[in-house]
């Protein structure tokens, strides 16, 4: 299968017919394609980037997600991944309050971990192919893919993983491209000292910053802020001494760490508004469909159980089991609900809450009088692990 779909592929103007494409080969769309190949589909996966490439991301994960990985066969520990097990969280005023997490965690970069995965998708017979998709149609139960480079595709189904901002948002027209996203996020790897087992979550004027350790001993170091902030001042480097510095936490593990890229690497125009989990008869996965603030840092895990639960429907659609389209997306929008919906209010509210430092001042005395309260927070926006 893997000859026929690489020479098929690369003939320009033939349709090639897959069961699944997947739009986009971040997390959630290569844990999809990934389940979906296990069990014989058909799978093109289409993705812009090369890999590896490093992306502005928290890069830490749940451990909620580790039975699904492992039914993936695939285990982030023989890779390097960091094991995490506390919770750090202070305020722009420098009070801080600190806690273990229910389930703990781990780090790993997605310059590592999406390379790792894709591999592990093409082992299994997924087709990636490294292009731009410039349209998609649906007529008579069938979607018509085509990308940049004049290939053409068909399938049953066509999944959305292309995270949180593509330019087939702005075609499909889908409701919060019209608002504003008036987010940036700069996300840097350094070297220093810092504590293997712990997630620091810390606030600044404007913004907040995770701090965590991944693998080959480098921390991430990676920050949101609004852009109104950001723009007044002449560059990143201003930025940070001027604002984010304001914490000292945050000016001692960035002064007294060795950067590792040569510049940071940012990302524009993030919008945490509502967005539909079908549009135009395409199923929303990961951040496509639905985006987490930061501050809960559990993106990334989101995006990995929205890949199982996507997965499970389309098997069933395509073995028959679910009879109808009509049926497959409405059962998606109500389990993809029944998950999430819960999770991405309480990250909007504790989101609101630290925005406004005066609350988050009282809220945090209060977690440090009542500090049972803060794993239950963490909970909220947390699952279970899941199951198989």
């Amino acid at each position: 299968m893997k000859e026929f779909s690489h020479k098929a592929i690369h003939d320009k103007g033939k349709s090639v017919a897959f069961d699944v494409i997947v739009l986009g080969g971040g997390l959630a769309g290569l844990c999809t394609a990934i389940h979906l190949s296990k069990f014989g589909k058909k799978v093109l996966l289409i993705e812009k980037n090369e890999y590896p490439k490093h992306k502005v991301c928290g890069e830490y994960i749940s451990n909620e997600v580790l039975p699904y990985l492992g039914f993936l066969n695939f285990n982030p520990f023989d890779f390097g991944a960091v094991k995490i097990k506390k919770f750090q969280l202070s305020t722009r005023r420098n009070k801080i309050i600190s806690a273990k997490l229910p389930l703990g965690g781990f780090g790993i970069s997605r310059y590592q971990l999406d390379f790792l995965l894709s591999e592990k998708a093409k082992e299994n017979g997924v087709t990636i192919l490294q292009d731009v998709v410039t349209n998609v149609s649906f007529s008579e139960n069938i979607f018509s893919v085509k990308t940049k480079e004049s290939r053409n595709f068909t399938s049953k189904i066509t999944l959305g993983a292309f995270g949180k901002r593509s330019l087939l948002d702005v075609k499909m027209e889908r409701n919060f491209i019209q608002k504003k996203a008036p987010y940036l996020g700069v996300k840097i790897h350094v070297k220093g000292n810092f504590p293997e087992d712990l997630v620091a979550l810390h606030n600044f004027k404007g913004g907040y910053c995770g701090v965590s350790k991944i693998e080959n001993d480098a921390i991430n170091l990676c920050y949101i802020t609004n852009f109104s902030s950001f723009k007044k001042h002449k560059n990143i480097e201003d930025f940070q001494q001027k604002v984010v510095f304001e914490n000292q936490f945050l000016k001692e593990i960035f002064n007294n760490s060795n950067a590792l890229f040569e510049k940071p690497l940012t990302i524009s125009q993030i919008s945490f508004e509502i967005k539909k989990p079908v549009e135009k008869h395409i199923l929303m996965c990961g951040d496509a469909a639905g985006m987490i603030h930061p501050l809960c840092g559990n993106g990334m895990s989101m995006a990995i159980q929205s890949a199982q639960l996507a997965s499970l429907l389309i098997l069933n659609y395509l073995n028959s089991k679910i009879m109808s389209r009509k049926e497959l997306e409405k059962q998606y929008i109500r389990q993809w609900n029944k998950k999430f919906r819960v999770r991405l209010k309480v990250g909007h509210f504790i989101a609101m809450l630290f925005r406004k430092d005066k609350i988050a001042t009282v809220l945090l005395q209060v977690l440090k009088k009542l500090p049972f309260l803060l794993p239950l927070i963490i909970k909220q926006t947390h699952g279970k692990p899941m199951k198989i």
